[in-house]
C-alpha cells in the first residue's frame, strides 16, 4: 500500500469511524469509499505506530505519514494468490461440496494464504457483486435515510405578496419507519445540515449511519466509487459521531426506505395541506408537525403497529446520546496567507502565525468565529468581524519586530518626533502614511527616532530636513545620510544661493531697476 492512496484526512476519518464510532470495515469502507481491505490495512498499520483514539492534537499529517508509512519499511511483499472466486462458485454447487473443503484445498497449495473467516468474506463480497438486486435489512438504531421531497409547498410573504418555494425534507430510521419532515426555504448547504441537526433533535439520539441521496449540497464529488462529502457535511458527521454513507449514483434502491416515505409524506401530509394557504415557515411546520403526528401513530396495515410504538421498542433504545451542544454550521474555503501574516475573509483580514506567510491554510466560519487550519490542525482562532478592509490581529502571531512595533501608536511616534524637531515631525508624519500597512510605517519610524541615541536630535533633525528635500522616506536613507555626514552638508538650494555672480561690465546690477 503506498502513501499516495489516500488523504491523510481520509486515514484520519477511517480511524475516527473504526476507533470512535465502532463500525465494522464494511460501514467504514462504504461511507469512506474504499475496499474493506483498504480500511483493515490502515487500521492495521495504526495499531501497529501504536496509535489509538483519538488521534493526539499535536500529531500533524506530516508526522502522521511517518508513523503510518515509515521510510524503513520495506517493500511490498508478494502474498499468495486469492482464489478464483467464479470456480469456487461453480464448485459449491456440486453435491457435498463446502467453503470448508474447498478453504481445505486452498490451504494445503497455499499455506500462507487468507484464513477462513476471511474466505467466507471475501467469497461473499464477490457474490454480492454478481447479484443485481440486494436485500435490506436494517437494525435497530444503525441508518437513518434522508433526502428532499418532490413536491413543494408555497409561503406568501403577508407584506409584498411574493410567493416563494419551501423545499420539504425527510427522514426515515431503516428499523421502525419513523418519519420526520420540515420546509426550509431553500436547499442550500445551511438548511440541508439544519435539517439534519432539528432531525436529530426530534429523534432525541444519533443513529450509527445516515444516507443521504448524492444532492450537491452534501456530496462534492458523486462519484460511483468513491462520493467525497462536503466538508462542513463531514465536520456534521464528527461531531455526532456517525458515518454519512451515500446512496450510489443511479442506484435508487440504496435509498428505497427514504424513497417509499417521500411518497407517503406527499400523499398523506403534503397532499391534504395542498388547498391552505401559509404565510410564514412556522405556519407551514407547526402544520407538517400534525401530519407527521398522524403518520407516525396510526398503526401500518401489514405490521398492525404504529411506526411510533417501532420507534419506543427498537430504533429509540439503540440510539447513541446526543452531544452537549448542537452542531453549528461553519462554512470553509481555503486562502492563501498575504506577506502581512493575514489572511482575508469577505473583505477582513485575520491573522496567523508569521512563519505561514504565503502558505495555503483551511478556514472554516461561520457568524461567531473564524478557525484557520494547517495539514489539520488548528493554527488560529479569532472572533467573526464583518468590518471591511480591518484587521483582526493577535499579537503572538507577530513577528518580534512588530510586537514591539504594536506597541505604538501614530500620536506617540509624532509627539516623539516633536520633541527631536519640526522637520523631524513632517518627516513621520509623511512616512506614516506612505506605508501600506501601519506597521511598516511604525518600524521606519521608530529606526529613525532611535538614530538620536547615536548623533543626536539636531543631526537627525537636519538629515530630515535633508530627506524632505530629496523625498527619501526610509530608514535606510536616513541612516546613510547621516553615517556620511550629509546632514552637515548644505541643502541643494543653499549651495546655489551662495555662489556669487562674477564681476563684468555688461551684467547689470540691482540699482539698474531704481
Amino acid at each position: 500500500m503506498s502513501r499516495e492512496h489516500l488523504s491523510m484526512r481520509k486515514i484520519k476519518e477511517i480511524l475516527r469511524l473504526k476507533w470512535g464510532s465502532k463500525l465494522g470495515d464494511r460501514q467504514v469502507a462504504k461511507s469512506c469509499g474504499v475496499s474493506r481491505s483498504t480500511v483493515s490495512g490502515y487500521v492495521r498499520r495504526a495499531k501497529a505506530a501504536g496509535l489509538s483514539w483519538p488521534i493526539p492534537d499535536e500529531l500533524d499529517e506530516d508526522t502522521l505519514t511517518e508513523r503510518l508509512f515509515p521510510r524503513t519499511e520495506s517493500s511490498v511483499v508478494s502474498l499468495p494468490p486469492l482464489p478464483d472466486w467464479t470456480e469456487v462458485h461453480r464448485e459449491l454447487k456440486n453435491k457435498g461440496v463446502t467453503r470448508w473443503l474447498l478453504w481445505s484445498e486452498y490451504k494445503d497449495r497455499y499455506p500462507d494464504g487468507i484464513q477462513y473467516s476471511q474466505y467466507c468474506q471475501r467469497y461473499r463480497d464477490w457474490r454480492a457483486t454478481q447479484s443485481v438486486v440486494m436485500r435490506q435489512d436494517h437494525k435497530a438504531g444503525e441508518k437513518l435515510f434522508v433526502d428532499y421531497a418532490g413536491m413543494t409547498m408555497e409561503v406568501i410573504d403577508r407584506r409584498t405578496g411574493e410567493i416563494r418555494k419551501a423545499s420539504i425534507f425527510v427522514a426515515t430510521l431503516g428499523a421502525s419507519n419513523y418519519t420526520y419532515a420540515e420546509a426550509t426555504l431553500s436547499e442550500t448547504l445551511p438548511d440541508w445540515l439544519g435539517s439534519h441537526v432539528r432531525t436529530l433533535t426530534f429523534l432525541g439520539g444519533c443513529p450509527m449511519v445516515v444516507v443521504p441521496d448524492n444532492l450537491k449540497t452534501g456530496i462534492t464529488h458523486p462519484s460511483f466509487y468513491e462520493p467525497d462529502l462536503n466538508p462542513s457535511y463531514l465536520d456534521l458527521a464528527r461531531h455526532y459521531h456517525l458515518a454519512v454513507i451515500p446512496a450510489r449514483v443511479k442506484r435508487p434502491r440504496d435509498k428505497a426506505k427514504v424513497e417509499v416515505h417521500v411518497q407517503i409524506v406527499e400523499r398523506e401530509i403534503l397532499a391534504p395541506l395542498r388547498h391552505r394557504s401559509f404565510f410564514s415557515l412556522d405556519e407551514l411546520n407547526d402544520a407538517l408537525r400534525q401530519g407527521m403526528d398522524r403518520l407516525n401513530y396510526r398503526p401500518m396495515q401489514k405490521q398492525r403497529i404504529s411506526r411510533q410504538q417501532l420507534f419506543e421498542q427498537l430504533d429509540q433504545p439503540a440510539l447513541r446520546p446526543l452531544p452537549n451542544h448542537p452542531y453549528e454550521f461553519g462554512d470553509w474555503k481555503r486562502a492563501k496567507v498575504h506577506p502581512d501574516y493575514h489572511i482575508e475573509l469577505v473583505g477582513h483580514y485575520y491573522s496567523v502565525p508569521h512563519p505561514l506567510v504565503r502558505q495555503t491554510v483551511d478556514v472554516r466560519f461561520n457568524n461567531h468565529t473564524v478557525e484557520i487550519f494547517r495539514k489539520s490542525q488548528r493554527i488560529a482562532s479569532h472572533r467573526r468581524s464583518f468590518q471591511r478592509g480591518a484587521h483582526t490581529t493577535v499579537t503572538e502571531h507577530m513577528p518580534k519586530a512588530h510586537q514591539r512595533a504594536g506597541n505604538m501608536t501614530p500620536q506617540r511616534l509624532i509627539s516623539w518626533a516633536q520633541n527631536i524637531g519640526p522637520d523631524t515631525e513632517t518627516w513621520v508624519r509623511i512616512a506614516l502614511k506612505r506605508r501600506p500597512h501601519p506597521e511598516q510605517g511604525f518600524r521606519t519610524c521608530l529606526g529613525a527616532l532611535n538614530l538620536t541615541k547615536r548623533y543626536g536630535n539636531d543631526r537627525v533633525n537636519a538629515a530630515c530636513k535633508r530627506a524632505l528635500t530629496v523625498n527619501a522616506f526610509s530608514y535606510r536613507s536616513l541612516e546613510s545620510m547621516l553615517k556620511h555626514k550629509l546632514d552637515q552638508q548644505p541643502l541643494p538650494e543653499e549651495k546655489q544661493s551662495s555662489i556669487a555672480l562674477p564681476e563684468h561690465p555688461n551684467v547689470r546690477g540691482p540699482d539698474y531697476f531704481h
